[in-house]
C-alpha cells in the first residue's frame, strides 16, 4: 500500500480520500454519537426562525437534514462540504426524507458557492475549522448571508481540554515516529481552540456581535464501536491502516488499553469541550 503523508495533504485530498472514506464507514457511529450536537443547532435554529440556512461542512448531511426537518415545509436548508464523497451520501439521505423536507447540497468549499443565497442564518457542527484562510472564508461567508443573519457554529476547545480526542495520539505517537506534531491554528480539529483568534478571524470576516461561549456536552457511543472508531477515523487510523499487520494489531492493543477510563460497561462515555460561536453577518 502506498503511503499516505497527511502533512502534505490539502483538505480537500483529506476528505475527498482517506478522512471522507473513513466518515462513510463510520457514519452510523458517528451521527448517533453527535446527535447532542445535532439537537442542539437544530433548536437554535427553532429560536431565530430563518427561511434559508447554509450548513457549512454539512459531512454526510445529518445535521443539514435535522434543520430542514425543524424548518419544514416553509424553510429550507443548503449543506455544502469539499467532499463529494459525503456529498453525494447526503443527497442519497434527502431522497429518503417525506415531502416538505427541503435540502439541497453542494459540493466544495461553502465560501465559495458562487450563486447559491442568500442565506439568513448560518450554522456548522465541526465543520468551519478547516479553511486555510479561514478570515477570508468568513468573508466570503458572510457576502452570501442577509444582513444581520445569525451564525451559529460549534468547534472543538483545546485538546489538553478533550482527552478523548486526544487518547488516541498520546497512546501511539511515540510508536508512529514518522506522524509530525499537531501545528496549533492549522486546519484540522483544533484549530478554532483559541477563543481570542477565533473571534478576530470573525471581525476580520466583517462579523459583528461575536459571542463564544464553552458547552460541554456528554456523548456516549456503544463500547463494541470503540475500536471500528479508534481504527479508522482521524491521524492514527489513517496512520495505521498503512502500518504492517503486526505493528498495527500490538498499537491497537495500547490504544484500546489507554481508552479503558473512559468505558463504563457497554457504553463509552467522554466530555466534548467545544465553543459555540455565534456572530451576526
Amino acid at each position: 500500500m502506498s503511503e499516505v503523508k497527511i502533512e502534505e495533504m490539502s483538505q480537500a485530498q483529506l476528505w475527498n480520500g482517506p478522512a471522507g472514506q473513513a466518515w462513510l464507514g463510520m457514519e452510523a457511529i458517528l451521527d448517533g454519537l453527535f446527535v447532542p450536537f445535532e439537537k442542539l443547532l437544530a433548536d437554535t435554529v427553532r429560536w431565530h426562525r430563518p427561511r434559508a440556512v447554509l450548513d457549512i461542512g454539512c459531512g454526510t448531511g445529518a445535521t443539514t437534514l435535522a434543520i430542514a426537518r425543524a424548518l419544514a415545509p416553509e424553510g429550507n436548508c443548503t449543506g455544502a462540504d469539499l467532499s463529494q464523497m459525503m456529498i453525494d451520501r447526503a443527497r442519497d439521505r434527502a431522497a429518503a426524507e417525506p415531502e416538505g423536507v427541503h435540502a439541497a447540497f453542494r459540493s466544495g468549499d461553502a465560501s465559495r458557492l458562487d450563486g447559491a443565497g442568500p442565506f439568513d442564518m448560518a450554522v456548522s457542527r465541526f465543520g468551519v475549522m478547516f479553511f486555510d484562510d479561514p478570515a477570508a472564508a468568513f468573508a466570503r461567508i458572510r457576502a452570501a448571508m442577509t444582513p444581520g443573519a445569525p451564525l451559529a457554529a460549534i468547534a472543538w476547545r483545546s485538546p489538553a481540554e478533550n482527552p478523548f480526542m486526544t487518547c488516541a495520539e498520546r497512546a501511539a505517537g511515540p510508536l508512529l515516529p514518522a506522524l509530525p506534531p499537531m501545528q496549533p491554528g492549522a486546519p484540522g480539529q483544533f484549530a478554532f481552540a483559541d477563543e481570542e483568534r477565533v473571534c478576530t478571524i470573525l471581525s476580520e470576516g466583517g462579523w459583528h456581535d461575536i459571542a463564544i461561549s464553552p458547552i460541554d456536552i456528554a456523548c456516549t457511543m456503544p463500547e463494541a464501536a470503540l475500536m471500528p472508531y479508534l481504527s479508522n477515523l482521524g491521524r492514527i487510523g489513517i496512520a495505521l491502516n498503512q502500518a504492517h499487520t503486526a505493528t498495527r494489531d500490538r498499537i491497537f492493543g495500547i490504544i484500546r488499553t489507554a481508552f479503558d477510563p473512559f468505558v463504563d460497561a457497554d457504553t463509552v462515555r467522554f466530555n466534548a469541550a467545544c465553543w459555540m460561536i455565534e456572530a451576526k453577518a
